[in-house]
């Protein structure tokens, strides 16, 4: 009984699910209730662990605590893990993996053998104006992504020096500010194995037709949050929280589970009355406008909303109805909607028969049916497949900067956050960031340093040895072991001067700048350090 104690202890606490043991599993997030079904799996430490997509809408800093708690028990107790997952960071993780697509294997074998399979490379640039970009470059290169300010280019059978000579000479006019090349990543090698077996192609949408509606006033606020709180009970869920969201801009709503995400969209979008504070939403006042908002907005929620029993264009006629479309132009509005979400070859099929990225592409189509100013984005993309989530950003990234769309997003996705103009992070109900994604990563590598990688022949010996000597932030990455460094040179000798004291190797390293998964963890377990939870 003291083991089994001792070992839910252990799990509540690296889970982050310790404050709330006395509360109702009905009245845990999405993501506890995710948390809360790892340590059941976990609570008997089995000798075989099999985990289908354990971390799907799990925040980045219980994810890395699940790492770390799987790499404790497979190196204590000798486990073997067999997962699947639809996160690319995740997979570049493991010992050997699997890509798979449409029931076949593509490649097998350690995360660095898979990425080589690909045979091209990843440049990544910086270029105004962005959308005349990659509307040039799109013809020639079909894995591109855009990503914030700057653009994703796969080059297929070219090496990094010579890639970004290929893609600087297609941008005639059009102003390059930054351009480098570096090895291909784990989700840019999976779909450039589908397109060479022409299983997938990704989805672009070269020209969004225009919406019915007048442009917006690019400069003009879409949203805005005035000490923005919500109580339940005795129970804060959020804190006088203030931020705006301009039209065109695609705004990140971060915070780990529970941190008041769902809850301060529910209250801009008329669902939920807060106990204080004030905020308008497409020009109207959510205190006293709710049907005025509910009517100027789209709004799609973490849990799936759509008919699974109706086909697909009979979802979109529904919802036209529902908005109120009049009858002569709900042709021409189904037509828009069917074209900017892709959904052309699965219009007659049934929406529960479909792969969850095509059903979310149809849920934001039925968002958009009526053609709003204002997106409210809860999680959309949570276990959708990598082809899936670049489809979805793509549309998205179209209607903010095409449309003029303002666009607020939530996700557990960090790649993702990299898409959004401004973001801002959350805690305990609090937002306590709030800057663009370059200036949050510029601020955490002032403060923290840069990313230093480091490989050692005893991968789980060094990281222990690491972990007690100090470097609280150190972090097993697959075989490697991922740390802020101030000084990365300084560090790194510091490291191999330690290991070295133990026979251990350091093989090699490398330094990077942060990633915005970094600065999620530093920033959310510096509170927790600080206010002692």
């Amino acid at each position: 009984p003291a083991q089994l104690a001792e070992r839910k202890r252990k799990l509540l606490q690296m889970t982050r699910l310790e404050p709330f043991r006395g509360r109702a599993m009905k009245q845990l997030s999405g993501g506890m209730k995710q948390k809360l079904g790892l340590i059941c799996t976990l609570i008997h430490e089995p000798e075989l662990l099999i985990l289908d997509e354990p971390t799907t809408g799990v925040d980045p800093v219980s994810r890395r605590d699940f790492w770390a708690i799987l790499a404790e028990l497979m190196n204590e107790k000798g486990m073997t893990a067999l997962i699947s997952t639809a996160y690319m960071d995740e997979a570049s993780r493991f010992h050997r993996l699997a890509l798979m697509y449409g029931g076949r294997i593509l490649a097998t074998g350690e995360p660095d053998a898979v990425c080589r399979q690909a045979d091209g490379c990843l440049v990544e640039l910086v270029a105004e104006p962005q959308i005349q970009a990659l509307d040039l470059l799109k013809p020639h290169f079909p894995q591109l992504e855009a990503i914030g300010t700057r653009i994703r280019v796969f080059v297929d059978q070219q090496a990094p020096e010579d890639a970004p000579q290929t893609v600087s000479r297609l941008l005639d006019n059009i102003r390059i500010n930054s351009i480098n090349a570096s090895e291909a990543e784990l989700e840019d090698a999976f779909i450039a194995l589908l397109r060479r077996r022409q299983l997938a192609e990704p989805h672009h949408n070269n020209a969004i037709p225009s919406l019915d509606r007048p442009p917006s006033d690019k400069l003009g606020i879409a949203i805005e949050a005035r000490r923005l709180t919500c109580d339940f009970g005795k129970f804060r869920a959020v804190d006088h929280i203030n931020f705006t969201v301009r039209q065109g801009e695609i705004f990140g709503l971060l915070g780990a589970n529970g941190a008041g995400k769902t809850t301060a969209i529910k209250m801009l979008t008329g669902i939920l009355r807060p106990t204080d504070g004030e905020g308008s939403v497409a020009g109207a006042d959510m205190r006293n406008a709710g049907q005025a908002i509910k009517e100027r907005i789209g709004y799609m929620s973490q849990a799936f909303s759509l008919y699974q029993d109706l086909t697909v264009i009979e979802n979109i006629r529904l919802y036209a109805s529902i908005y109120g479309i009049a009858r002569a132009i709900v042709k021409q509005r189904i037509e828009w909607v069917i074209h900017i979400a892709g959904l052309s070859g699965v219009m007659r099929q049934l929406t529960g028969s479909l792969p969850m990225g095509i059903r979310q592409r149809l849920a934001l189509g039925c968002a958009l049916v009526h053609q709003p100013g204002v997106l409210f984005l809860d999680e959309p993309t949570s276990g959708v497949d990598p082809i899936g989530r670049r489809q979805f950003w793509d549309i998205l990234v179209r209607l903010a900067k095409v449309e003029q769309v303002a666009i607020l997003v939530t996700t557990h996705y960090m790649s993702e956050a990299g898409h959004c103009d401004h973001l801002a992070l959350m805690y305990a109900g609090r937002i306590i960031a709030d800057d663009t994604p370059a200036d949050m990563v510029a601020s955490l590598e002032n403060e923290a340093g840069r990313l230093l990688s480091i490989a050692a022949d005893q991968p789980s010996a060094a990281l222990a040895l690491l972990q007690q000597a100090g470097f609280n932030n150190a972090s097993m990455f697959g075989k490697h072991i991922h740390l802020l460094a101030p000084d990365v040179d300084a560090v790194e000798q510091q490291i191999r001067a330690l290991l070295g004291r133990q026979a251990i190797t350091l093989l090699h390293s490398s330094h990077s700048a942060p990633t915005l998964e970094d600065v999620f963890v530093y920033r959310v377990l510096a509170l927790e350090n600080r206010e002692g939870k």
